[in-house]
């Protein structure tokens, strides 16, 4: 059997310069750090927790469950076809307000552009109320952001109707701004027909309020851009005049060049133009239905009608009886002026 040869460890500081018999062998047990193995072990894993945070703040973006602060140059408003034409001083003044005193409270919605801008689904109010305390303050820092959460609609028709839904739950939207937003969206191509817009977009309406949206479309499409007050329109005015537009090429005309000729300052001269003019249609249209009634004619110009007579009959010795309608005639000898004062006396009795 072959001897084995004995090994011997070799010195620590065998490939160093520095080499004196009196060098001290460090421990294992002392040496700093940690193995090398476990070094990239413990690395790994933090870099998986760390990918794996990533991912849920990524997600947590993408499914709206986190609030990003934004900046307000970074919304783009105009992303989409507002359905809000304007908004009222009174309310607007009380948002700014509320938002001076209480900060924002409700986020708004957007969609990622891509390189760091975002389309603005809900929230017009609160956006443009924040960029006026900006404005009239200077305060970046209070105002100057915006809080939202992102959004990723399934398509373009996803995005509006979560626009539509979120200002018929917040804001009280005339019908002429509703009928608007189904015009735009359908001529934009985000829906086929209106028909299909108006299901899609006011899916949780009831069928009154969605035909009475439909009503409002002939209205929308023939003066929308005339009209400078078109959302402070009632209800039955609104209805009746997109009915008479409809039907009334010349009431349409009329009415159109009248808005155009003559910019009102205010909503009520508006709202009293468009009165007028109906009001003028409804008695024009009523004149052409109206029968005809003949003037009646003077005594004197009325013919005396003329009836088919019957044959003389005698009633009494020389005296006959002839008969037409609405008249008797007496004739013969016996007719003597006598018997006319009888017969005179006779029938002032019965009358």
């Amino acid at each position: 059997m072959a001897k084995r040869k004995r090994l011997t460890p070799p010195r620590p500081d065998f490939f160093s310069a520095s080499y004196s018999e009196d060098a001290t062998i460090p421990s294992v047990q002392n040496a700093p750090g940690r193995v090398p193995i476990a070094q990239v072990a413990g690395d790994a894993a933090l870099t998986a927790a760390f990918e794996k945070v990533q991912e849920e703040l990524q997600a947590a973006q993408r499914e709206g469950r986190m609030i990003l602060s934004l900046p307000l140059d970074a919304i783009q408003e105009n992303h989409l076809i507002r359905d809000r034409l304007v908004c009222a001083e009174e309310e607007m003044a009380g948002l700014k307000e509320s938002l001076r005193s209480r900060g924002q409270q409700t986020p708004i919605e957007v969609m990622d552009l891509g390189r760091d801008k975002y389309g603005l689904i809900s929230g017009w109010r609160r956006l443009n109320a924040l960029k006026e305390l900006l404005k009239e303050t200077g305060e970046t820092e209070r105002f100057g952001t915006v809080q939202a959460l992102l959004r990723v609609p399934q398509d373009r028709s996803a995005a509006y109707v979560a626009m539509v839904e979120e200002n018929e739950v917040r804001a009280d939207l005339s019908f002429y701004e509703r009928a608007r937003i189904v015009v735009q969206a359908v001529g934009s191509g985000v829906f086929d027909t209106e028909k299909l817009a108006l299901q899609r977009l006011f899916a949780s309406a009831s069928f009154s309020r969605r035909s009475k949206i439909k009503s409002f479309i002939p209205l929308v499409e023939r003066l929308d851009g005339v009209l400078r007050y078109p959302s402070q329109i009632p209800e039955r005015l609104g209805l009746a005049l997109s009915k008479a537009i409809a039907e009334d090429q010349i009431f349409f005309r009329d009415i159109y060049h009248g808005l155009s000729r003559k910019a009102y300052i205010s909503a009520e001269d508006e709202r009293a133009f468009l009165e007028e003019m109906l009001a003028k249609q409804i008695r024009v249209k009523d004149a052409k239905l109206k029968p005809k009634v003949s003037k009646p004619k003077d005594r004197d110009d009325i013919e005396p009608v003329r009836f088919m007579m019957t044959s003389p009959v005698e009633i009494a010795q020389d005296i006959q009886l002839t008969v037409g309608q609405g008249q008797a005639v007496l004739s013969g000898p016996g007719v003597t002026p006598e018997l006319l004062q009888d017969l005179t006396d006779w029938i002032k009795t019965r009358t």
